[in-house]
């Protein structure tokens, strides 16, 4: 996924396997004016603040959006903001295989960009949702970071310019991807484009969406990434600067182990450093429903 600028290219063993998740395909909620914020306490805890009216729009315990928005509180805090060659050496430490088994530890990136931050959080919570068996050997090391460059395999794809999580989303089956505010739910995860470019002028942000609250009169948008210029943490801005997102939930993570059978390469991802592409085009190459 497309991060800001572009790149030239320990986690707690309790907590990584007290939640269970028990597969359920669930459909998003087609909901007006939800209010529900996830924040990230000074103490670590993540505080739940909605109201009744949008209760359904809460992650519930199992779901993957829960385990995603739990994961928040046990990553890096702060530590800045870095799109180079060196963050992406860091991240190839903080998500690699050791003895034939996937392992990730999001304080060896402590300073990252904001798609390696999504990433952290998404492999973590592919193992929290897939037997650990299953993670081992060949997709392991399909899931590990190595410097793919972008649209090459799993890493490569999450890592691009343009539509690159809700492609992976798409070629692998793991769940939805739409473009609607109201749909969308804590925990899914977001593509801010901030303009209308998509390829090579672009300027975007992977992130995690929190969600919707008003200041002042006016909508905030609220996420969790790398953000400039503190690093890991929770971040609001007005609607009115995102000009279109794409939001992708994941609802099926035992397809991750179609991982092993994905093509090497996604033509449309890779491209997009050099070249030019638009929203309509990063919608239907994704798959995204708008």
């Amino acid at each position: 996924m497309a991060m800001e600028p572009k790149p030239r290219k320990e986690v707690d063993r309790h907590t990584e396997r007290s939640i269970r998740f028990h597969s359920t395909h669930r459909t998003r909620a087609q909901m007006a004016g939800p209010v529900f914020m996830i924040r990230v306490s000074s103490f670590g805890l993540l505080l739940l603040v909605f109201s009744p009216a949008c209760a359904q729009n809460v992650p519930l315990p199992g779901d993957p959006n829960h385990v995603i928005l739990s994961l928040l509180h046990s990553m890096p805090v702060g530590g800045g903001y870095l799109a180079t060659d060196a963050a992406t050496r860091d991240l190839q430490f903080a998500v690699q295989v050791t003895g034939g088994r996937l392992q990730v530890n999001p304080f060896a990136a402590r300073t990252t960009y904001c798609s390696g931050a999504t990433y952290l959080v998404f492999i973590r919570a592919i193992q929290l949702m897939v037997p650990e068996s299953s993670l081992a050997g060949g997709l392991a090391e399909t899931l590990a970071i190595k410097g793919q460059p972008d649209g090459v395999g799993v890493w490569g794809r999450w890592n691009a310019n343009g539509p690159g999580t809700a492609c992976l989303f798409t070629e692998l089956g793991l769940g939805p991807n739409f473009t609607s505010f109201e749909a969308a739910r804590p925990g899914d995860f977001m593509k801010i484009f901030w303009t209308k470019a998509v390829g090579r002028r672009e300027h975007g942000h992977s992130v995690i969406y929190l969600g919707r609250e008003q200041q002042n009169g006016v909508e905030m948008i609220r996420f969790w990434s790398s953000n400039k210029p503190l690093g890991y943490g929770e971040k609001s801005v007005p609607r009115s600067r995102i000009a279109f997102a794409i939001f992708s939930r994941l609802e099926r993570p035992e397809n991750i182990e179609r991982s092993a059978s994905l093509p090497p390469r996604n033509g449309y991802l890779s491209g997009l450093l050099a070249t030019e592409s638009s929203i309509s085009e990063a919608v239907g190459k994704s798959g995204t429903e708008r």
